[in-house]
């Protein structure tokens, strides 16, 4: 029993080895698809039929625009989760109750039926690997190495692991992404009919190959990240992470559940103007703690939860 327990512990180790000396090739892959359908969409079918006129060069630029506005949102997303450290545990944390917070707070304030965690009421969490106290909802990520606030998953494709400081920039990469890869679909799905048809193609063989396999990857990736996509919606509805969904599977009630409205705020702010790009208000910064990662409001009657 002890050998095998070691022996999956080293199998363990090696996988997030492996998954650490990905690094960039992970992102070169999604710029490497990018180049792809870049090429296929702008240089090979609808930048040439800006030139033809008509309803042709309408849609042709109707298409070339949508589609150079969701590449700088899914490509500013992406690039905020890359680089944005997801949240880490300060040295020498402690929970503390704070008892000075006035109640004009828009996520912890009595009027809202909540409060923040009662760490009397909580059992306290210690990672035995990095030898420190864990707020609630933080978790040791074997890849990292380290705790993450609010940790939700380790993604190999943003070579970074998604929490509470960069969860909404990873979903808003799963929306633009799901956007462009449907509009990059839809474009070129006349293209690749046309390969299943009698008649000359025009283009080289080269650029029908490329515009075959980009029809086939955008295909795939719409595919997936819808599933992606629809999960992390349910998730952020019901204010939980993926972690924390499979911890409390068995739990009818969920302490930090406090509804669609504020569940949803507390990923992506309070104030419209910024839901849909990846950056926040300093007024939301200043005013929801609950954006650092490390206090939670929570529903009084089940801060007995140890998530």
């Amino acid at each position: 029993m002890h050998r095998s327990g070691a022996a999956m512990a080293w199998n363990v180790f090696k996988f997030c080895t492996a998954l650490r000396g990905l690094g960039s090739i992970m992102i070169l892959l999604v710029l490497g698809v990018v180049g792809v359908t870049y090429y296929a969409v702008v240089l090979t079918s609808y930048g040439p039929a800006l030139y033809e006129g008509g309803l042709t060069s309408v849609t042709a630029a109707a298409v070339l625009i949508l589609f150079h506005g969701l590449l700088v949102m899914l490509l500013w997303s992406y690039f905020s989760v890359v680089l944005t450290d997801p949240g880490s545990v300060p040295p020498n944390w402690r929970p503390v109750m704070d008892e000075e917070r006035g109640e004009g707070d828009p996520l912890t304030g009595s009027e809202f039926g909540v409060s923040p965690a009662d760490a009397s009421k909580q059992r306290v969490r210690y990672c035995r690997k990095c030898s420190q106290m864990k707020p609630p909802r933080c978790h040791h990520c074997s890849v990292c190495g380290r705790c993450i606030l609010k940790m939700d998953h380790h993604c190999v494709w943003v070579v970074n692991c998604v929490g509470a400081l960069n969860y909404k920039y990873f979903l808003l990469f799963l929306f633009y992404t799901f956007l462009e890869t449907s509009l990059v679909t839809l474009s070129l799905l006349p293209h690749f009919i046309a390969f299943f048809t009698e008649g000359e193609i025009p283009g080289t063989p080269g650029t029908l190959a490329t515009t075959f396999l980009a029809f086939v990857l955008n295909l795939a990736f719409a595919l997936s990240v819808m599933g992606f996509l629809i999960m992390h919606i349910s998730m952020v509805a019901a204010n939980t992470t993926t972690i924390e969904a499979y911890e409390k599977k068995t739990t009818l009630k969920w302490r930090y559940d406090l509804g669609r409205k504020k569940n949803f705020e507390q990923v992506f702010g309070t104030d419209r103007r910024y839901w849909f790009i990846p950056a926040y208000t300093e007024e939301d910064l200043r005013r929801m703690p609950v954006l650092q990662g490390l206090e939670f409001p929570s529903k009084p009657d089940l801060d007995a939860q140890e998530f």
